[in-house]
């Protein structure tokens, strides 16, 4: 069984009192990030192109307490960047335990073997270990050759010592699914408790934007990995997500479901899509526009999304709305997912994508309407805003409301709330570090290097 009795009794027992509440709307897992520093530069991510003093900053063990009691989600995944680099990342990990949450601690294990003395095993920590497919295939995806044997050897040492141990595994176009079929059988020799799987988002700022799986190159691919797979294979998902990411199921979005607060607050509407950043989750639960995301909303950056962040809660509350949704997953636990029957052909390759644009250049100067500020907003780089009355104030615009936006001040000097109607000009007086050309460059130079130091462009 890839999940603990206890923790399945306690998951279940929280979705209940929620529905016998009549909760249209609650948390299952808190997406904690503590930093976005990270000592890799995967070219599927984008989470490391933030100016440098934003990249510094990190969550104190107060403020990860704080958000965990606000929010109350029985399950905690504490990605980033990679939450080993936290310096008090052992305190925030034992107030988590102390309070009895199921902490998932999402970390590529280049630092773990090192780390491991900062905590004590408990039925209440797991490591989730990024593993990407084989060696090759991993590698690959992190930008960094060796990283897959020192996962591994990290996991071991891990077992050893008495920890749990999961995998998470996000899968592009060019998967092979006879090598991600491989990949399972070695990642259960390792002796893990179970692996977690999906499918890669289209994150807007990730450099490289031609491998992400559209919808139905995402069904085909699961439908031949998972079509006749072993019994052996543990998952630690619900079989009806499984059966989703196949085809054999049609859910919407349910981003509430896993919840995410950064350094920036709680980000609307999730973990991938940064659209604006609440202070409390009360705000973000009740001011959300929840009906401008998701697929069926029309929204084009939720098209082809299929990540289990946002669609495994809706899979589990699916599973406790109904009787018959409960017997689905009764049935698909023992017996396995229903997998609809593969054409076996091979997926085709993307249709070319048309050049991204990368918004403002360096230097650009506009008037500051809508447009503009949301630009301010979207650009990974210093801007400065020339006010009402001569004043004029720098930083990285790191939330965009309807009256006011919030500035990190150059310097690191504090946030700053400035009114919108203050705003006269926006000068786009920074690098942005995600451009796409310097990004890429970047990215090669680091690869070149062999990616020794900290991930920061």
């Amino acid at each position: 069984m890839p999940v603990p009795i206890a923790q399945m009794y306690t998951v279940a027992s929280y979705l209940l009192r929620q529905k016998l509440r009549g909760r249209k709307r609650y948390p299952l897992v808190l997406m904690l990030e503590p930093l976005y520093r990270c000592n890799l530069a995967c070219a599927g991510c984008g989470k490391i192109q933030y100016p440098k003093e934003i990249l510094r900053r990190h969550l104190s063990v107060e403020e990860c307490m704080r958000a965990v009691d606000e929010c109350g989600a029985p399950i905690v995944s504490l990605p980033g960047g990679e939450p080993l680099l936290h310096p008090q990342i052992g305190a925030i990990v034992a107030g988590l335990v102390e309070r009895k949450k199921y902490v998932y601690l999402c970390t590529n294990a280049l630092l773990l073997e090192e780390k491991l003395d900062l905590f004590r095993p408990s039925r209440y920590l797991s490591f989730s270990v990024h593993l990407d497919g084989l060696e090759e295939e991993h590698d690959a995806a992190v930008c960094r050759k060796g990283t897959w044997r020192t996962a591994r050897q990290a996991i071991q040492a891990a077992l050893a010592r008495g920890f749990r141990v999961t995998t998470n595994s996000t899968f592009f176009l060019g998967a092979d699914p006879e090598r991600v079929r491989a990949h399972f059988d070695d990642t259960m020799a390792l002796g893990v408790e179970g692996m977690m799987v999906s499918p890669g988002y289209s994150y807007d700022k990730a450099p490289d934007q031609d491998h992400f799986l559209e919808r139905e190159r995402t069904h085909e691919l699961f439908r031949q990995v998972f079509h006749g797979g072993r019994r052996s294979w543990r998952f630690n998902q619900s079989p009806l997500f499984l059966e989703f990411l196949a085809g054999a199921r049609d859910y919407d979005c349910t981003p509430w479901g896993n919840p995410t607060y950064s350094v920036f607050g709680w980000s609307r509407p999730c973990y991938l899509m940064q659209d604006g950043y609440a202070h409390s989750f009360a705000e973000l639960l009740e001011e959300t526009r929840w009906q401008e995301y998701g697929p069926k909303s029309g929204n084009p950056k939720c098209r082809n999304c299929m990540v289990h962040s946002g669609f495994e809660p809706s899979a589990v509350d699916h599973a406790f709305s109904s009787p018959r949704g409960m017997l689905a997953m009764l049935r698909a636990t023992l017996f396995g997912p229903r997998i609809p029957e593969p054409s076996r052909k091979q997926l085709a390759l993307a249709p070319a994508r048309p050049a991204a644009d990368e918004g403002p250049a360096r230097g650009a100067v506009r008037e500051a309407t809508p447009e503009a500020l949301r630009e301010a907003f979207e650009y990974r780089g210093h801007v400065t805003l020339e006010l009402a009355g001569g004043g004029s104030a720098e930083g990285y615009v790191a939330n965009l409301r309807e009256k006011d936006l919030e500035l990190w001040t150059k310097g690191d000097e504090g946030v700053r709330s400035v009114p919108r109607a203050d705003v006269r000009r926006v000068v786009f007086s920074g690098r942005d570090t995600a451009a796409g050309a310097g990004y890429e460059a970047w990215l090669r130079k680091r690869a070149s290097a062999g990616g020794e130091g900290r991930a920061e462009p």
